[in-house]
């Protein structure tokens, strides 16, 4: 029972779409791409065949408005790859990406300049920020390309650098600021013509840990309160859970798990999502709605059972019931009983072990 990933994605619009994607690269991709969607060959196969490389194979799933999606996977997973279909930086050699309910591969160049322009934003890992020009003028960059006049887009630059925490620091220069600061510049440049989509491609991988930590809890304040539909790559599965409504495991091109943080870590699809989430604390990830079982009539008549709500997480519920002495738990939704948590449930969570 997921009560989450039900009011992610209930009623909301289709941002992008991402249809049976295959990108090869070599001279002979046209030939090795039908070798691969026949699936006679494996990667390795195709190289030595066709001396081509599949970046991405079959790659197909949606992202919802208002969602932070992550992508992750190990060097050469082909994430990378993956995050520069939506922006039409990369061509698929076959399949279908839809931004907005338009096939990008199929716009012309004005149309194309336009989706850039007004409606993505992307911050790479490294920011490329100008070392002459101020913090401002650096963020004011997209602005002058489409055009606004100078007082507008000023004023819209320093109103990106404010949402970042940097409208102190609009007239100095890039060599002044530490990594995280050119970070945030790198997001306030992306803001600052208010794209409804942000392409994030491993923004926070050259970072101090304890920056970078700070920075995904920021960026996940940030997307939450402009309601920013985000791709986010990321090869740090705890980035991954920290930042993301879901989550999209990659390996050798390919997709092999996709699901809300808890659902990868209780419930992961082979050996190779297990040896990624098998270090990772379930204590403040796994919530009452992902290991409650159904409510029984009799149950409701438990008054002294201790009660959580469905968002309550492991660490809520085990001080709750060594704190009451209590078995179960009654977790409930808007004031109304929903649910109980077995301490046997809440053993097998800690352990990793599915519930239900």
């Amino acid at each position: 029972m997921n009560l989450v990933k039900d009011r992610q994605t209930t009623q909301r619009a289709k941002v992008i779409e991402c249809r049976s994607v295959w990108k090869l690269f070599g001279s002979k991709s046209s030939d090795a791409v039908k070798a691969a969607e026949k699936g006679t060959l494996d990667k390795d196969q195709i190289l030595k065949q066709y001396g081509s490389v599949v970046a991405v194979a079959n790659a197909s799933f949606e992202v919802f408005e208002g969602e932070t999606f992550c992508i992750m996977g190990l060097s050469g997973s082909g994430k990378s790859t993956l995050i520069r279909h939506f922006n039409r930086l990369i061509e698929p050699s076959t399949g279908e990406v839809i931004v907005r309910g338009r096939d990008v591969c199929k716009l012309n160049e004005a149309d194309l300049r336009e989706l850039r322009a007004k409606h993505l934003g992307m911050v790479f890992q490294h920011v490329a920020l100008l070392p002459y020009r101020t913090v401002l003028l650096n963020v004011s960059l997209p602005l002058e390309v489409q055009q606004i006049s100078k007082s507008k887009r000023l004023e819209t630059c320093r109103a990106a650098l404010q949402t970042v925490g940097l409208d102190n620091w609009a007239e100095r220069y890039p060599g002044e600021l530490s990594g995280g600061m050119q970070q945030r510049v790198g997001i306030a440049r992306a803001l600052a013509a208010n794209p409804e989509i942000l392409l994030m491609d491993e923004p926070f991988s050259a970072l101090d840990p304890l920056i970078r930590k700070q920075l995904q809890i920021e960026f996940r304040q940030l997307s939450l309160k402009l309601n920013k539909t985000s791709i986010f790559i990321t090869h740090d599965l705890e980035e991954a859970i920290r930042i993301g409504d879901r989550i999209a495991i990659m390996k050798e091109g390919r997709i092999v798990q996709i699901g809300t943080p808890e659902e990868i870590v209780l419930r992961p699809a082979d050996d190779y999502v297990a040896d990624f989430v098998e270090g990772i604390s379930r204590l403040r990830l796994v919530k009452a709605h992902s290991i409650m079982s159904a409510l029984q009539s009799a149950a409701l008549s438990g008054s002294e059972m201790p009660q959580a709500t469905v968002d309550d997480d492991l660490q809520t519920m085990i001080d709750l019931a060594l704190n009451h002495g209590a078995e179960k738990i009654m977790i409930t939704s808007q004031g109304r009983p929903v649910g109980v948590v077995t301490r046997e449930a809440l053993l097998k969570a800690v352990r990793g072990i599915d519930a239900h």
